[in-house]
């Protein structure tokens, strides 16, 4: 059997750890793909795969295999690449890794019209607000949102994430509105508390090009960008929330823009790849793509330089 034949139904077998899954999503028999795996087995000289009655799993020469495959197979299928220009020619798998809710948000809303336009390209979306070994885990790219930590990585700045102070009507209508920083001390804001950490987050603004801060008071406090948004719209009280999550609730009038003037610090949004001198033209694509996709969902025309 071909190399890459093999290399691909390994990298298959390996994310599926089903023989039998991995041989129904390739459209070949189980025994084709048990052929194989021992093909690659025999001329590598090591075991990749442990196999039970139950289960199949990676052995540690198959972990540091994998990722081997995966950069190879990549590599193969950019050089197949390189000559298609047409959207309809550009094939490949695509691996990337979101912020839970940008990815459920914006980007899987409008993947359809993405697939429909590059038939060719399959897409492997994580969502996850825990931070990833690209690398390790096999990944073309991730989104981060905010200051950067990984100096070993490339990054492409794609803009700065205005974050908004809202409140629902029916809120403001009971408690009015506050016109500047010192008004929060008379206001309810629903607080978030971090996951990892418990600590109740302050309000944050900018003043004079610094940073300022103060603690606020709230009857309710929450631990997911989700409960916030929920308890902002039911009139629990003020929040500071990034431009993805509330701007479809302002144009709809649910949220109101409060403080306009005193907003927090914008968040950086980056894309990150491992070290490559080249996109493969798989990931140009995509990316391209992601990067309009983000300009129109998460910088507001207004806002923007």
């Amino acid at each position: 059997m071909d190399r890459i034949d093999l290399l691909r139904i390994f990298i298959r077998v390996a994310e599926s750890g089903s023989f039998t899954h991995a041989a129904d999503t390739l459209q070949m028999p189980r025994s084709t793909v048990s052929t194989a795996i021992q093909e690659l087995e025999n001329r590598l000289g090591t075991q990749l795969l442990a196999r039970t009655t139950r289960s199949v799993r990676l052995t540690d020469d198959g972990q540091r295999f994998q990722q081997t495959a995966l950069r190879l197979l990549g590599d193969f299928e950019e050089a197949e690449n390189q000559f298609r220009l047409h959207s309809s020619e550009t094939r490949g798998h695509v691996r990337v890794n979101l912020p839970s809710r940008i990815g459920r948000l914006v980007v899987a809303p409008a993947l359809p019209a993405f697939l429909e336009q590059y038939p060719g390209l399959d897409i492997e979306l994580g969502m996850t607000d825990r931070s990833i070994n690209l690398a390790e885990d096999g990944t073309d790219c991730v989104l981060r949102v905010g200051p950067l930590q990984d100096s070993s990585l490339i990054g492409r700045r794609l803009g700065l994430l205005p974050v908004f102070n809202v409140a629902s009507p029916s809120y403001l209508e009971r408690f009015g509105i506050p016109l500047t920083p010192d008004d929060l001390s008379a206001h309810q804001a629903v607080l978030y508390a971090s996951p990892s950490t418990g600590r109740i987050e302050a309000w944050e603004w900018e003043r004079d090009g610094r940073e300022e801060s103060r603690a606020v008071q709230g009857r309710v406090t929450v631990n997911s960008a989700e409960g916030l948004v929920a308890c902002c719209l039911a009139g629990l009280g003020l929040a500071q929330l990034p431009a993805y999550d509330v701007l479809p609730h302002l144009r709809r009038g649910e949220l109101v823009d409060i403080l306009p003037q005193w907003r927090a610090a914008p968040l950086p949004m980056t894309l990150l790849f491992p070290h490559r001198k080249h996109l493969s033209r798989r990931l140009e694509v995509f990316t391209e793509w992601l990067t309009g996709l983000l300009e129109r969902h998460c910088f507001p025309h207004e806002l923007r330089d």
